[in-house]
């Protein structure tokens, strides 16, 4: 009977275990709703501003360029990875951390720096590199005018002259299953390549080109870190949702293989009572 009880424990551990999964795969598919209508109301300013600054800074004169375009020789590079608060998402984040390696592996960089978004990717890379700053709070007041802030911080340092290059590495949001580790340029900023200069579409320019491009490059830069952060948002809940789902599964599967060992160990022990009382009647009548 002690075998038995250990089973029916074992079967009351993976239910509970499989109702709190279930749980949190409901949590992370209503998160994931929300994450999406963040992106989907980002994206379409985010692209039309980016294609407005291009076609602006096509049509600019080299010596009124913004500082934020400007090319140097490669030496110092700053990585802006972007990680979660929490775990129990597959390999979410440790295909950031893969990747931020794999950078510093085959670049030619003489020093690789990190900003950090998110704990879990903080944790691990802070043990290997020199982490500029950390702001694993974004997510629990997740808004515009904190991801600014950042961007400000960052563009700043450019300008400065104390980072060459600054990278973005996040994961690309395509559906619950997928997750794309992206590798995107940050700064400097891809200039348009317009031979003729000519701007595309019918603009009138107050005060002049390159005043706006000043005003124009920060909000843009802003929106972009905002729709990578929100695009890796989607990407955890969407991970975390294919994660819980696959363990509700296992764990459903786990149960009615207990289940079945449990029947069949019950029925073991009934027989076997049975053929002892039997054996105990015929001894009495000999």
């Amino acid at each position: 009977m002690s075998g038995l009880k250990e089973i029916r424990n074992r079967i009351s551990s993976v239910s509970s275990t499989m109702q709190i999964t279930n749980a949190m795969k409901m949590v992370s598919a209503a998160k994931l709703k929300k994450a999406q209508d963040s992106i989907s109301a980002t994206l379409p300013y985010s692209n039309k501003l980016s294609e407005l600054i291009k076609n602006i800074s096509a049509s600019t004169d080299s010596d009124d360029t913004n500082p934020l375009f400007e090319k140097r020789e490669l030496k110092n590079l700053l990585i802006i990875a972007i990680t979660s608060n929490k775990g129990l998402c597959g390999g979410f984040n440790s295909n950031i951390i893969k990747e931020v390696n794999n950078i510093k592996t085959t670049s030619a960089f003489k020093t690789v720096d990190l900003l950090t978004i998110g704990k879990k990717g903080d944790d691990i890379l802070s043990k290997k590199f020199e982490v500029i700053s950390s702001h694993n709070d974004v997510y629990d007041n997740f808004n515009y005018n904190n991801i600014k802030e950042i961007a400000e911080t960052v563009m700043q340092k450019f300008s400065d002259n104390e980072y060459d290059e600054v990278t973005l590495v996040y994961n690309h949001f395509k559906n619950a299953a997928t997750q794309i580790v992206t590798k995107e340029q940050y700064l400097p900023i891809e200039e348009s390549v317009d031979e003729n200069k000519s701007v595309s579409g019918d603009y009138i320019f107050e005060p002049n080109r390159p005043k706006i491009l000043n005003e124009l490059i920060p909000k843009s830069l802003s929106i972009q870190l905002f729709k990578a952060i929100s695009d890796s948002i989607a990407g955890e809940h969407g991970a975390r949702m294919t994660a819980m789902h696959k363990a509700t599964d296992n764990a459903s599967e786990l149960r009615d293989q207990l289940k079945l060992t449990y029947n069949k160990a019950r029925q073991t022990a009934i027989t076997n009572e049975i053929l002892e009382i039997v054996g105990g009647a015929e001894a009495l009548n000999s």
